[in-house]
């Protein structure tokens, strides 16, 4: 896979996608003259290129231009790179009606000396690098079409999107193709859909899913779970309000730093009050630690909360349940003395591997120490001294507790930095699951303070955490990791009981009245219909386990279990299926499979 090479390896892939966007650029303009170039960047999965066309693109279309791209690659044309004046970029620009692209230089210092990559009769601006020749461009597919805004705002114009990928030969093309069609099987947006988890509405909006029963299910025995874990561990339950005023924001930072990205209620102009739904809670909360005058004894204090949340995402950006307008989120913030921030992070990171170790997904992510730019510093709050303190202790944290872990520059949040943890989908995209983040700065701003053992005020730390991060993303990744087949615990429905024929009903009620009143979550089948097509369609509806009753079990007053782990089970007591499955969901088993029990 791709991941698995090495930096250089990765470099030339890159390089050799990057050409693959010009040369599909390239084709556009040669059947559609009159298409306008935006950007065409490699990615981390292959390559695209915006076009502004007045007609829609078909998916015919991106036959034939996959075919133009092979000819023009059998012409084996050089690429050269020229570099021109700002001046005389525009001019060549402008020549050939390339509006994007005049837009894009006219961004750029008017000193600046503009690189450009020519291959035949086709002149793109560019940065580069790119191959030499097009034949190297060995191997490559275009795999679909979307709408993208030019710039990634909203406010400017809607572009077709045209994606690809590109490999170094063949085989490692079709090793991936084959990797798309069974990450198919998996895709959450797909499955979570057919299984009945979730689903969207057009007229309700993008990125405003609807958990179905059986999906919001899930997330409940989340939710519970995750509550009822912080409680165990010294977290006090808040619940705040979804929306304040915009002096809130101002006061965090987030109107100055984050506006664009929140949902105002109100015109500034013309509106006394105007009100903002919140992107987070932790304002909220440091005003419930605010409601009194704290002692040193009182710290550390760890609030906790359920939050709904909402952020204006990009249309582009929004996918299935992976980024959404509206979400839930497992929040939480720590507010402690400075001597015991570096236990109260490990603290908050042995709750985080427990999460992941409960459901399966350790091995399953990575850790990223977020950093902040210090060329940008207009993008954060506080100065270079708080948040060099900050990340030096946050990098021993991370260093004693023996993580591996990569930095990323300019991936902190605007006040402090985070360990992140990423996950990818099935189709290899990288997500933020959960977040750890130290804040030095607000304390400041929110003027919150302890009395210390001097009887002086001072600043308490404070930590931004998820849990478990956003139940909806959480949803997504867990349908994707197991594919629908949840851990019995998770299941929304743990047992389905069938009946061969509709005689043994009331015997297949009784079972399923002894199963609920045990606390299992259960659903009888008693329809009019050949039990082959039963089970079937019970298996495809993922069931962790069938009970199947016929003129046997009801003489032997038994019950025959089949389970999704192991097959056929023979016939077991009520009694004995129902304490083995409640040591399976008590301990919240991944994969057991219960064993027949002996009469």
């Amino acid at each position: 896979m791709i991941n698995e090479k090495s930096t250089e390896e990765l470099n030339e892939l890159q390089m050799l996608r990057h050409s693959a966007s010009h040369l599909l650029a390239h084709a556009v303009k040669n059947l559609f003259p009159a298409a306008k170039l935006g950007i065409g960047p490699a990615i981390e999965n292959g390559f695209y290129y915006d076009f502004d066309y007045a007609d829609r693109f078909s998916e015919d279309d991106l036959i034939a231009i996959e075919k133009e791209m092979e000819k023009l690659k059998s012409e084996r044309l050089d690429i050269e790179r020229m570099e021109l004046s700002r001046g005389e970029a525009l001019k060549l620009m402008q020549e050939r009606g390339e509006t994007y692209k005049v837009e894009l230089i006219n961004d750029l210092p008017t000193d600046a000396i503009i690189s450009f990559y020519k291959q035949g009769d086709f002149v793109d601006l560019c940065a580069g690098p790119h191959l030499d020749n097009v034949r190297k461009i060995k191997a490559f597919k275009l795999m679909s079409l979307t709408g993208a805004y030019w710039k990634g705002s909203e406010k400017n114009k809607m572009l077709q999107r045209i994606y690809g990928t590109a490999f170094a030969n063949g085989n490692e093309l079709t090793d991936y193709i084959k990797m798309l069609e069974e990450a198919k099987l998996r895709d959450h947006n797909k499955l979570g859909r057919e299984l009945e988890l979730f689903t969207s509405v057009d007229v309700i909006g993008q990125g405003l899913p609807l958990l179905m029963p059986k999906g919001a299910k899930i997330v409940q025995l989340l939710q519970r779970f995750v509550e009822d874990e912080e409680e165990r561990r010294g977290y006090l339950l808040t619940k705040t309000p979804l929306m304040a005023k915009k002096e809130l924001y101002e006061i965090s930072g987030h109107w100055q730093h984050y506006k664009e990205g929140m949902f105002v209620l109100g015109d500034e102009e013309k509106d006394d009050e105007v009100l903002a739904l919140r992107p987070m809670t932790c304002p909220f909360q440091y005003y419930i630690y605010k409601s009194k005058i704290r002692s040193y004894r009182d710290l550390p204090l760890r609030y906790g909360e359920t939050s709904t949340l909402f952020r204006n995402e990009a249309s582009g950006e929004m996918h299935g349940l992976i980024r959404v307008r509206q979400f839930t989120i497992s929040e939480g913030h720590l507010i402690c003395r400075p001597d015991q921030l570096s236990e109260e992070f490990k603290g908050v990171v042995d709750l985080v591997k427990f999460m992941l170790r409960t459901l399966g997904i350790e091995e399953d992510v990575t850790y990223r120490f977020s950093k902040w730019d210090p060329d940008h510093r207009e993008k954060y709050v506080g100065g270079e001294e708080s948040w060099e303190a900050s990340q030096t202790q946050m990098r021993q944290i991370l260093d004693e507790l023996g993580l591996n872990y990569k930095e990323a520059e300019g991936e902190a949040a605007f006040y402090g930095p985070k360990l992140d943890v990423q996950m990818r989908n099935v189709f290899g995209k990288e997500d933020t699951m959960i977040t750890v983040q130290i804040d030095l700065a607000l304390a400041e701003n929110f003027d919150m303070s302890y009395v210390d053992k001097d009887g002086l005020k001072k600043r308490p730390y404070i930590i931004h955490r998820t849990s478990i991060g956003c139940y909806e993303r959480t949803l997504a990744m867990l349908i994707e990791k197991y594919a629908g087949a949840f851990p019995l615990w998770l299941s929304p429905t743990q047992i389905k009981v069938l009946t061969v024929t509709e005689k043994f009903n009331d015997y297949a009620q009784s079972v399923v009245d002894q199963l609920k009143a045990a606390g299992l979550r259960v659903e009888l089948d008693s329809r009019n219909e050949k039990i082959g097509y039963k089970i079937r369609e019970a298996r495809n509806e993922r069931m962790p386990y069938l009970i199947v009753i016929g003129e046997k079990e009801v003489e032997a007053n038994v019950i025959s279990v089949r389970s999704r782990y192991e097959g056929e089970l023979g016939q077991l007591p009520v009694s004995s299926f129902i304490s083995k499955l409640l040591v399976e969901v008590e301990t919240r088993s991944l994969n057991a499979a219960l064993k027949p029990v002996q009469s």
